[in-house]
């Protein structure tokens, strides 16, 4: 796509603003967007006003942006003083002219790298400016201005995360999803692992934006001596892995308070060696950011079981408490659920109760004996599936959608029924959510919360893995089982099939995806060569018989139980298989708990085109919410649309075309007078068709 250009202002006294402004003070003095989800506190919320319900139709493109790339883009770009900091579906880092989209510079690390990354991080003193990238392993510090490396950062601009983990930092996967978070002087991290032993602790760190020196370290598998260690087994500390932050984090600049959520424990379907609550996993950490000292927390998923991370940073705002006014946070959740609490405190302002939940079959399994469910608001999602609910979309379909039902092992348990052996359960809402990594839109003014979600029922099971007849099959149980399942089918076009790969990439190719990660798959650099080599003959159905694993990179016991594959709970035409809405945009009171709307979100142009239309699809990426009266979200697979709707009544106003899906949370600005929405539109794993990285940008004439 072309870029328009239609300002004049010097570039130059651009990148001088930049530098001075703290994201803070930018954002309250010239209304930009310089923290990742909009400021500080993560509430998707912009005081501008210029595009209203009463305008907004009259929206066109502003500016457009192409990277030259393809893979999907999941980015919320940032806006400071007049220049967009944004990344590419390779992980390079791009600045922008915010009025005109012109290219100012960009930053290549070099790291050949693909997958997720959602934004950067940016921090600014009275003489320097910088952007903090994270990029394969790394977390660079980049001059704002120039678009160089900073050198004195770390060593040679940058940090090797994997290191300072407590283990053998060669042998560490590591990725950062999400942008740090800033305080003051300090950046604080976490990041993607692996889904399967072996993996690193999930630790959260913090360091120096000015010399990368380490600063502290929180602990999310606890050492000896620390609080929870007890819910873990004794050596955990020393070879569990994750319960880590991958989703990002938010912080109350005032209190110096870090809201850190993490995501479950490794391995995600089966416990048996990680008895106990396990303990920071699935947690919502209140830190103290400046010492990360652990000031309360929130365990929202005993000994997880179903890979419920915590999907998304949390949302600070205040709220109505019985005539006082409370600062909250807000907690959004794969399940559906919505906990709120005193942001100080850690106590719920609605009561959550620990509720009874089913035990688990499986041998050596020992599932918690309750879970904690919020009382208000009520779940955003259905909760578990009956076969009242199960699709009418045709005769034919729902008697498929019955066959099939009754052949799972799902039972009263709903979202908690745990993982059997040799039989599929059916998860709603499914490890893809509920809320997703979108996160949520708060009005400051009104206390009312803004999330997406989808309604996709999904399928999970457990099977004993197959005795390895090569080194190649033992790595793949061990490394790639736990989503693309033992028999290699995965759940297309998330997670996609392996069956046949050799047929559509080369070795090359495949290589490249294992050491540098790419869509939902972390990296795996410390697989040895020869393990990496028989892993490829594998997977190309070459399955040279084993005579030696090499236990430098692969653990020699075979796992108990392994994913046996999940699958979306699909219709016979690869629709779901439950009711509509298979999508959703709710509008939740939140000093109440009481929904104000709840409309369907995308839809199947096949559907629409049918007759079938407002049924709801499957999402991405989340809403912002504007002073203007109106909720701006892309997000819909499906369809390559960014939507405005009336922020008090959930009526759409206004849709504008884009190149491919927007599965991303849009960021809006005002540069030389002007307000702009912009979004990263790229499609990406979740989508049907090609993929690319363009940044739109809409405006009034």
């Amino acid at each position: 796509m072309k870029i328009r250009h239609t300002s004049s202002r010097s570039i130059l006294t651009l990148a001088l603003l930049g530098a001075i402004a703290s994201p803070q003070i930018a954002q309250a003095q010239s209304h930009d967007w310089p923290v990742y989800d909009g400021d500080s506190s993560g509430d998707h919320y912009s005081s501008l006003s210029q595009i209203s319900r009463r305008n907004v139709s009259q929206l066109h493109v502003a500016w457009s942006f192409d990277t030259g790339e393809s893979g999907g883009l999941e980015a919320n770009p940032l806006v400071v003083s007049g220049v967009v900091y944004a990344c590419t579906p390779t992980r390079k880092v791009v600045a922008l002219d915010a009025a005109t989209g012109k290219l100012l510079w960009r930053f290549d690390s070099g790291i050949p790298s693909n997958g997720q990354m959602r934004g950067v991080s940016y921090w600014a003193d009275a003489h320097n400016a910088r952007i903090f990238a994270g990029i394969g392993s790394f977390l660079y510090a980049i001059d704002a201005h120039t678009g160089k490396l900073v050198s004195s950062f770390g060593e040679d601009g940058r940090i090797d995360l994997r290191k300072n983990l407590g283990r053998d930092y060669r042998r560490q996967s590591f990725l950062i999803t999400s942008p740090g978070a800033i305080y003051k002087d300090l950046i604080i991290v976490g990041g993607k692992e692996p889904e399967e032993p072996p993996s690193p602790p999930g630790d959260i760190r913090a360091y120096d934006v000015r010399t990368g020196a380490l600063r502290w370290t929180f602990h999310t598998i606890p050492h000896p001596g620390e609080f929870g260690y007890e819910t873990w087994p004794a050596d955990s500390w020393a070879n569990a892995g994750a319960a880590n932050n991958w989703a990002g984090m938010v912080v109350d600049t005032q209190r110096g308070i870090v809201y850190v959520p993490t995501g479950s424990a490794v391995p995600d379907l089966y416990g048996g060696d990680r008895a106990g609550d396990n303990l920071f996993s699935d947690t919502l950490l209140a830190l103290d950011a400046a010492t990360g000292k652990r000031l309360w927390h929130f365990q929202a998923v005993h000994h997880d079981l179903w890979d419920r991370d915590f999907p998304a940073p949390p949302v600070l705002f205040t709220v109505n408490r019985k005539g006082k006014r409370v600062d909250a946070v807000a907690q959004t959740t794969k399940a559906g659920y919505i906990f709120l609490f005193d942001r100080v405190t850690g106590k719920p302002l609605f009561p959550i109760k620990e509720t009874p939940v089913p035990a688990s079959a499986t041998p050596g399994e020992l599932a918690a004996k309750t879970q904690p469910i919020p009382t208000l608001p009520l779940p955003f999602t259905r909760q578990g599936i009956t076969e009242d609910i199960l699709t009418t979309r045709t005769p034919e379909a729902h008697a498929a959608a019955l066959q099939q039902f009754r052949t799972f092992a799902s039972g009263a348990g709903g979202q908690f029924d745990p993982p059997t052996l040799n039989k599929k359960t059916v998860l709603l809402p499914g490890p893809n959510g509920g809320g997703e990594w979108g996160g949520a839109a708060v009005d400051r003014k009104t206390g009312v919360l803004y999330v997406n979600a989808n309604e996709t029922p999904r399928t999970f099971g457990l099977a004993i893995p197959p005795a390895a007849t090569s080194i190649g099959q033992h790595v793949y149980v061990q490394r790639c089982s736990s989503c693309h399942g033992v028999n290699r089918a995965g759940i297309p076009p998330e997670i996609p099939s392996l069956i046949g790969i050799d047929n559509r990439l080369t070795d090359a190719q495949i290589t490249e995806a294992i050491h540098q990660g790419k869509g939902r798959m972390p990296q795996f650099n410390d697989i040895a060569k020869n393990d990496l080599s028989a892993l490829l003959r594998y997977l190309k159905g070459q399955n040279t018989p084993a005579t030696k694993i090499d236990t430098a990179s692969e653990e020699s016991k075979a796992p108990a139980y392994k994913s046996s594959g999940g699958g979306w709970f699909n219709d016979p035409d690869g629709y779901p298989a439950i009711t509509p809405p298979w999508g959703t945009l709710n509008a939740i009171d939140m000093n109440t708990g009481k929904y104000l709307w709840k409309i369907p979100l995308g839809s199947y142009p096949e559907l629409t085109a049918q007759g079938l239309a407002n049924t709801g699809a499957l999402n991405y990426g989340g809403p912002i919410v504007t002073a203007g009266g109106l909720v701006f979200i892309g997000a819909t697979v499906f369809n390559s649309t960014l939507h405005a709707y009336d922020s008090h009544t959930g009526k759409l106003l206004w849709e504008g075309d884009l190149p491919f899906s927007g599965l991303a949370t849009p960021s809006t600005y005002m540069a030389n007078g002007k307000q702009y929405i912009l979004i990263a539109a790229g499609g990406g794993m979740h989508s049907k068709g090609k993929t690319g990285g363009v940044y739109i940008a809409f405006a009034l004439p």
